[in-house]
């Protein structure tokens, strides 16, 4: 995406420690000055013949070096790793400095401090309908930092804060918050609509957001990146934290869940129960333990399956009598 972005080199004129030695021998040299106007007088063993001019002087200098003095010191700045500064010159983009250090430029550039440090973010469970309309809870955590600082100071509007996220957001990412939140909630509502909850039937390959994983987070990946790209914003990272039902349906929805399972569960008993009931008629004719007719078969299956597929513990009847009887 194209930026008007452009670094700012620092070179030996820009080092602040050489500006910072200069202050100072201004300094020196005002207080010499003075100290030698003030004993002219003494010097020369003569009046000065304007006594009104001659106290001016000392104060109209002194006014002029207190200028010159504090406009130098305006431009000095410390700039911390993974800091940046974007300058502008009386409305102008003059670049961004990207160096570490102590520096010293032109006091008229108004700096504008942004940081390019990964920030985090926790955007809380909103309420949004899936595939199948179906009102759900949905959550994630967020991590971005700055990229492109034109775009960042320039491409979009964060001076628009409220007495509380003045005194709370720090310098730099005043506002930023708010609009990676907006953004979030946006970006989560769309994934969220185009994906079901969860497969209605057991035998469904259809990606879902519950068992999406890593495609749902991808997807929501590149679905952040459109909407912050204006912004100059790296999404560094972006995963689902929070997925539930909403509270109207979860009751309904956890019933479902658990017939699912019952279903499923009872498959697994019946299966197994068949394969035992195939096992113990094939041993016992493979065996010539006792000879079954058909009925008695099917009388024997009945009882086994009851037994193996009851939810509860069966109680046995001992048969006394003749094998017919």
């Amino acid at each position: 995406m194209n930026t008007k972005e452009f670094a700012r080199k620092m070179n030996a004129g820009n080092n602040g420690f050489l500006h910072l030695c200069l202050n100072i021998m201004m300094l020196v040299a005002f207080i010499l000055c003075i100290v030698w106007i003030a004993n002219w007088d003494c010097m020369t063993n003569a009046e000065h013949p304007d006594g009104t001019a001659w106290i001016a002087l000392p104060i109209i200098l002194g006014c002029l070096f207190t200028f010159i003095y504090c406009l130098h010191l305006g431009g000095f700045m410390i700039i911390q790793p993974n800091q940046s500064r974007v300058l502008t010159f009386f409305g102008r983009y003059s670049g961004t400095i990207y160096d570490n250090g102590f520096f010293w430029i032109n006091p008229f550039y108004l700096r504008r401090k942004i940081s390019l440090r990964a920030r985090n973010m926790d955007v809380a469970p909103i309420k949004v309908n899936d595939k199948n309309g179906n009102p759900i809870m949905i959550g994630l955590v967020l991590v971005w930092k700055i990229k492109d600082t034109y775009k960042a100071c320039f491409d979009i509007d964060v001076d628009t804060l409220t007495t509380a996220q003045k005194t709370t957001e720090p310098q730099g990412l005043k506002g930023y918050d708010t609009f990676v939140s907006v953004q979030s909630d946006a970006a989560l509502r769309k994934v969220a609509s185009l994906y079901a909850y969860d497969n209605i039937e057991s035998d469904s390959t259809e990606i879902t957001l519950r068992s999406g994983g890593k495609e749902i987070n991808e997807r929501l990946e590149e679905e952040l990146r459109s909407h912050m790209g204006i912004a100059g914003i790296e999404i560094v990272e972006a995963r689902i934290n929070n997925l539930a039902y909403a509270a109207e349906i979860a009751s309904v929805m956890l019933r479902r869940q658990q017939a699912d399972a019952i279903i499923s569960a009872r498959e697994k008993i019946v299966e197994g129960a068949v394969s035992m009931v195939e096992l113990a008629l094939h041993r016992l004719s493979e065996q010539h333990v006792v000879e079954l007719d058909e009925e008695r078969k099917a009388a024997m299956v009945s009882n086994l399956l009851v037994v193996l597929c009851a939810d509860e513990s069966a109680s046995p009847v001992i048969n006394t009598g003749t094998l017919y009887q």
